[in-house]
């Protein structure tokens, strides 16, 4: 059975929508403010965002952090083809990933690659390290390519929610 875009979307209002616009903004405004933003009292509106979050709608709240600020200053791109030989080697690929903090995005993708990984780290000898001691003991992998992230313009989390 062909899947639809929006199979799995459970169905939200106006209201929902504007909640969710609103949080993606700025998700430590309290209920209060929240309630005043959107038009409805603080009840119903604890009772929207309890929902959204019950449904999966609203997955976690993260502080988003300067990385460079930390002196985390390398950001790096690597496509990755895996060995297709070997069994399940899509499954022991992510799980192995799952587990280096380096990696802080992990994309699967189609064309001439299996996956994008997004890897922050100090520099390039910190870089260097981790191909080295993690990445080229993952077995599946059967080959990476490494882009170094100049700059970034355009960083945005927010999902563009439209009205219907």
């Amino acid at each position: 059975m062909a899947r639809t875009p929006n199979q799995g979307m459970k169905k939200i209002d106006q209201i929902d929508r504007k909640i969710l616009r609103v949080l993606q903004k700025e998700a430590r405004i309290t209920n209060l403010q929240l309630a005043e933003e959107i038009g409805l009292s603080p009840a119903p509106t604890l009772e929207r965002v309890r929902k959204l979050e019950r449904n999966g709608i609203i997955k976690s709240y993260h502080a988003n952090i300067d990385a460079s600020r930390l002196g985390l200053g390398l950001k790096v791109m690597i496509q990755v083809s895996l060995i297709r030989q070997i069994d399940n080697a899509m499954q022991k690929f992510v799980d192995q990933i799952a587990d280096i903090e380096e990696v802080i995005e992990c994309m699967q993708v189609t064309g001439d690659y299996d996956y994008y990984l997004k890897v922050i780290v100090k520099d390039i000898a910190e870089y260097d390290d981790l191909v080295n001691t993690k990445l080229s003991k993952i077995e599946e992998i059967g080959q990476m390519r490494s882009s170094v992230i100049l700059s970034t313009v355009k960083d945005s989390h927010i999902i563009p929610i439209k009205d219907e």
